[in-house]
């Protein structure tokens, strides 16, 4: 059994729940939480008896991102150094929108940078009122890690995200844009959450199985896994250039 430092992971019934536990640091996803996130995921995915997936945020908020406080250990910012660790915090992200078994994000407090990509990774998002959204890496030299938001909000309202650097989208306007499902009083996000992956865990499991997988695809030829993984490389760039703006998580 694995031993988590900064998550929690639980089983309830056919519900497994990942919990993210550094709310001293408002859950920022550190190199530790990354491996930690795997290891959960892994052990959902191998559990047969687990049929959905809560992810969720322990403390003031669901997360304000990556933690990009680690620096090149060469002392050169090389892109190939960025270059293996952002695909780290990709793959993390995109676990969570190619898990064979259905995810819910429970949100709250914030939900900002990459943090906001893994909650948009999932196949549902329930948001909490006051909950804040945003993607302020261009305030600071960062780039994006996950490129979804086209694929999810459309071009117009993804750069307006993205290139203002607004980080105090509020639940209601992300809830327009369809970033996430519903929006719930705080004191109902975790019993909004858990009502929808039970209802996924009650369903058909091979037939969710494959419809996830069929929506997947339809994004796999329109080119998304492309587009992505090119996106990842300009943000290698933006990373591994020097900037006058500089900030510990993205």
């Amino acid at each position: 059994m694995t031993d988590y430092s900064v998550i929690d992971y639980s089983v309830d019934g056919a519900v497994a729940s990942i919990c993210l536990k550094r709310p001293e640091k408002l859950n920022a996803i550190d190199p530790a939480m990354v491996t930690e996130l795997n290891a959960a995921m892994d052990t959902a995915e191998a559990d047969a008896a687990v049929r959905a997936i809560i992810l969720r945020g322990e403390g003031r908020a669901f997360s304000a991102g990556f933690d990009l406080s680690v620096e090149d250990p060469n002392g050169e910012n090389s892109a190939e150094f960025w270059r293996e660790e952002l695909q780290r915090d990709f793959d993390v992200i995109m676990r969570f929108w190619n898990s064979p078994k259905p995810t819910v994000a429970a949100v709250h407090g914030y939900c900002l940078g990459s943090a906001m990509e893994m909650a948009v990774a999932c196949d549902i998002t329930v948001a909490a009122e006051g909950c804040r959204f945003g993607a302020p890496e261009v305030k600071f030299g960062s780039g994006i890690v996950a490129l979804l938001l086209p694929w999810i909000v459309g071009p117009k309202a993804s750069k307006e995200l993205l290139l203002t650097g607004d980080d105090k989208v509020s639940a209601e306007r992300a809830e327009a844009l369809g970033l996430v499902n519903r929006v719930v009083a705080a004191e109902n996000l975790l019993a909004e959450a858990a009502r929808f992956a039970e209802q996924l865990a009650a369903n058909d499991l091979t037939a969710v199985r494959l419809t996830k997988q069929a929506i997947n695809h339809s994004y796999r030829i329109m080119g998304m896994p492309q587009a992505l993984a090119e996106a990842l490389e300009f943000d290698v760039t933006i990373e591994s250039t020097p900037s006058e703006n500089t900030q510990d998580s993205q």
